[in-house]
């Protein structure tokens, strides 16, 4: 186990499998979430429902390959269009019930990284669309060790350097 939060939501392991073979061998990878680096500083997202700051992606669509749901959701959350994804490893959970599955569960999720240039943060909020989901970003620098970060999330920090 590497992080639990307080729901008691574990992040199992980070697998080291590579992003083709990962999207054919686990049909239980459901989302796929980004550890985004502006500068030298991380990126964080208050998300308007789980109320707390969190890094950046969502659930996948029906058919949708492991970088087609990173793209949509980054093009979405982050207004970002044509920029370099970098894969590094499927995210393994244990979940508690909420509002996706009733039940404790095993989950699975694909973790990119991006890197962006400073001057990329005026394009990001001047472009991200779902501003209902995502209410504002903000430098982890800024938040860290004064307001609600998702535990686990800010553990993900940590695999994008």
């Amino acid at each position: 186990m590497i992080v639990v939060d307080g729901k008691g939501n574990e992040l199992l392991d980070i697998i080291d499998i590579n992003e083709i073979d990962a999207d054919k061998k686990y049909e239980l990878i459901n989302h796929c979430l980004a550890v985004v680096k502006v500068g030298d500083d991380f990126l964080m997202g208050w998300n308007n429902w789980r109320k707390h700051w969190e890094i950046f992606g969502g659930c996948r669509e029906e058919n949708e390959t492991l970088r087609e749901c990173i793209k949509r959701e980054c093009k979405e959350e982050l207004g970002l269009g044509n920029v370099d994804f970098t894969y590094l490893g499927l995210m393994y959970y244990k979940l508690a019930p909420g509002y996706f599955n009733p039940e404790w569960h095993e989950e699975y999720g694909g973790l990119y990284g991006i890197t962006l240039p400073k001057d990329y943060l005026q394009k990001i909020e001047e472009f991200r669309n779902d501003k209902e989901e995502i209410g504002k970003i903000a430098f982890y620098s800024d938040i860290k060790d004064k307001e609600e970060i998702a535990v686990i999330d800010e553990k993900l920090l940590e695999y994008w350097k």
